[in-house]
């Protein structure tokens, strides 16, 4: 493990979260300027396996920053334009009145297309890539996006992943490990896991239900008004059961499936953090890195409830401090995982997990918030 003196105390604080095995396990990665300072796990995996060097872990909406990045990377050698509709390499996708809609709204969850309860048939629907975006493709945008964002919590990933494939004529897996995995230097970026690496995969528990029965829960929410974007978007029929399924590993579904290690996800940011550079590679040009980190709407979420300032794919970092990043960037996942990168201090954190967060904390915790504000004031101490 690697921990640097000034940052005893974060370390401190992650290590205190995993001292008995019904906390599960995680692993925190750091950057400043470049530097790995931080590196390291704790906890359990499974049961009776400790979490360790190599575990890697479902990281949900974490994922979209990653898919985010690639967009970036090839926008910037003009492979894609951001104010391109999507129909212009994704024709299909044209249907519906969906024929102006752009790979910036996409970036920024404004395509009226967040519903994915109900978007394929059957429990295991999802699994099915080219099912799902026929339907996406098909799917008429809701009106509501013409007023503000809608948080496409599950759709995003598939909107992203078809388009980039459409424009480069290549699987977005490759993709991903051209885009982002080689010039990292790191492998695990994962969408569809390689068989020989899956008994890498930490174990989920104790579960992502909201304290009472999922389907119960979604369907009574779909019902209610201010609760049923939510639903609409991120509760589908099966999908508590879904994430446990091993076949999840094999899909590609870049809204929520990535697997990844807190290393992999922090040196990513961390490239970010430090002007585009990681290791003396240019990994982003300076003017995308503005693009990326540019305030595109403040209007409140149609899904979330709330105004969350979302940028080219990505939100600012939410910390348990009054003080908050004013240039940050990343993403959070359901659960608890997340990482993001502050480009003012070029710090760049991630954090990665098994345990779920419980009944209250279902849709995200406060983990990453409190290991957040600790690097802050130690940054700024």
């Amino acid at each position: 493990m690697l921990v640097d003196p000034r940052f005893l105390s974060l370390a401190d604080r992650f290590f205190s979260m995993y001292r008995r095995p019904q906390n599960g396990g995680g692993a925190l990665a750091a950057y400043v300027h470049g530097e790995k300072v931080i590196d390291i796990w704790a906890g359990y995996a499974d049961r009776d396996r400790r979490w360790d060097r190599d575990t890697v872990a479902l990281s949900f909406s974490t994922g979209k920053g990653v898919a985010s990045t690639i967009v970036h990377r090839l926008a910037e050698r003009g492979i894609v334009d951001y104010d391109a509709p999507v129909a212009t390499y994704w024709p299909e996708f044209a249907a519906a009145g969906k024929e102006s809609i752009t790979i910036r709204d996409v970036l920024t969850h404004r395509t009226g297309l967040h519903k994915v309860r109900g978007l394929v048939p059957g429990r295991l629907g999802l699994l099915d890539y080219d099912t799902v975006i026929e339907a996406l493709a098909a799917s008429v945008p809701d009106r509501r996006r013409h007023r503000g964002p809608g948080y496409h919590a599950v759709t995003f990933g598939w909107l992203v992943a078809e388009t980039m494939s459409r424009a480069t004529g290549k699987p977005f897996t490759e993709i991903v490990r051209e885009e982002i995995a080689e010039p990292l230097g790191v492998d695990e970026f994962w969408y569809q896991v390689p068989a020989d690496q899956k008994p890498r995969i930490a174990k989920l528990f104790p579960n992502i239900n909201p304290g009472v029965d999922w389907r119960l829960t979604s369907s009574l929410m779909s019902r209610m008004g201010p609760l049923r974007g939510l639903a609409e978007a991120a509760m589908p029929d099966g999908f508590d059961e879904l994430i446990r399924n091993p076949l999840v590993h094999d899909a590609v579904m870049p809204g929520w499936n990535g697997v990844f290690s807190a290393r992999s996800l922090a040196r990513m940011y961390a490239a970010i953090a430090n002007d585009g550079v990681i290791d003396g590679t240019r990994f982003l040009q300076p003017e995308t890195l503005e693009q990326m980190g540019e305030v595109q709407t403040c209007d409140r979420d149609y899904v979330l409830g709330i105004k969350l300032a979302w940028r080219l794919g990505y939100h600012p970092p939410i910390l348990a401090s009054r003080a908050q990043p004013t240039r940050g960037l990343g993403h959070y996942g359901v659960g608890g995982s997340g990482a993001y990168a502050d480009p003012e201090t070029g710090l760049a954190l991630a954090f990665v997990t098994n345990r779920l967060g419980n009944a209250v904390t279902a849709f995200g915790d406060l983990r990453l918030a409190r290991l957040g504000a600790e690097a802050q004031a130690i940054m700024r101490s």
